[in-house]
């Protein structure tokens, strides 16, 4: 069993080692790519919006063909249906990205506000553990965001998806070009042993 785990480590640090310089390169991308959504939220709001309609459209054609396939009006009709409706949502997001980011920074909102509050409730079960204030933090800060974007709304609109987005690619992108650099160092680490 360690054989096959040392086999696989190393297959994955030879893979690693030959792909970490693109890997980083990728990383350092998207982190600037993500200081541009954080400088330019509504730019990067509307683009999130679009693809998110984009992908519904992709998605709602997919279903409508499976329901054709299954027999529309038969055993497809909620196949159908659902197609026809995930159609129309990502037709009115691409049509009208403005109302679309609205609708996307509202479900944020409620999402960060019920999130806050699970996460406090599960902080205060995790209380006797070392580290269970990061999570109370954690849910606090989720749960002041959610308030804020809600009780700011229409206003962040403007900035709220978008510079949440940029945030998280700053991150991605970092952990990204981290994880590819540490990786090409264990893996020379690892052949010159």
């Amino acid at each position: 069993m360690t054989n096959e785990i040392e086999e696989v480590d190393q297959e994955m640090l030879s893979t690693i080692k030959r792909h970490a310089g693109l890997g980083m390169a990728l990383g350092i991308g998207i982190v600037i790519a993500g200081v541009l959504a954080v400088f330019s939220p509504l730019v990067a709001g509307l683009s999130v919006t679009i693809a998110v309609g984009v992908l519904l459209i992709v998605s709602g054609g997919s279903r409508l063909f499976l329901a054709f396939k299954m027999g529309s009006f038969g055993r497809g009709l909620l196949m159908f249906v659902l197609g026809v409706l995930t159609l129309v949502a990502g037709g009115y997001l691409v049509a009208r990205p403005g109302m679309g980011l609205a609708t996307l920074t509202l479900v944020l909102a409620a999402y960060l506000f019920v999130e806050g509050v699970f996460e406090i409730i599960y902080a205060f079960r995790l209380r006797p553990i070392k580290g269970w204030g990061w999570t109370l933090f954690s849910g606090i800060a989720a749960l002041v965001l959610g308030v804020m974007i809600w009780r700011q709304f229409p206003v962040s609109g403007m900035w709220a998806v978008g510079t949440i987005v940029g945030i998280h690619m700053i991150f991605a992108g970092s952990s990204t070009a981290s994880l590819c650099r540490a990786a090409r160092g264990a893996a020379k680490e690892a052949q010159a042993a």
